[in-house]
């Protein structure tokens, strides 16, 4: 199953076990500008929003190992939404292991984000894992890899104005 908009590198979900989503896609820039790109709140609200109309106004991050992290997302219709969770791997700029709540009936799930860089590009690979099928089935149904798809169109976006900064 892949996600694409339009002008954009190829975003693959796939669900190689009853509990796991996996999500790849390649960008073009050097990990540790990636793993910045993730882990600095400078950047995040920039990016990580989602469909049209979402703000985040929370972005807080402890990094380290139990360090605690929260994200609020507002959309322009007074909708909100938070999530919530504790970092218990940091391995700059490789590697990030975290739990993830939604709150609410949501269960946790265990994410860990893995980054490999091969000719100034980096692969990101996301592996999502849910407490149960049932769990991964519902959150496949959300609209998560559409919403992805556009965050991550807007971090390839962020990541060239990084870089532009930096030379």
């Amino acid at each position: 199953m892949v996600a694409k908009t339009k002008n954009s590198a190829a975003l693959t979900v796939t669900t190689p076990t009853d509990r796991e989503i996996v999500i790849t896609r390649a960008f073009d820039a050097p990990r540790r500008l990636v793993f910045e790109a993730y882990t600095n709140p400078e950047h995040l609200p920039h990016w990580m929003l989602g469909p049209q109309g979402w703000t985040m106004p929370v972005c807080e991050i402890d990094l380290r190992p139990g360090g605690a992290w929260h994200f609020g997302w507002r959309h322009s219709n007074g909708q909100q939404m938070e999530m919530r969770g504790v970092y218990r791997e940091v391995t700059p700029p490789e590697r990030l292991v975290s739990t993830e709540s939604w709150g609410g009936d949501w269960p946790e799930t265990v994410n860990t984000l893995t980054l490999a860089e091969e000719n100034g590009q980096t692969t990101i690979t996301c592996r999502i894992l849910y407490p149960s099928k049932e769990a991964r089935d519902a959150a496949l149904k959300t609209g998560m890899k559409e919403g992805m798809a556009l965050s991550f169109n807007r971090l390839a976006e962020r990541l060239g104005a990084m870089a532009q900064r930096q030379s």
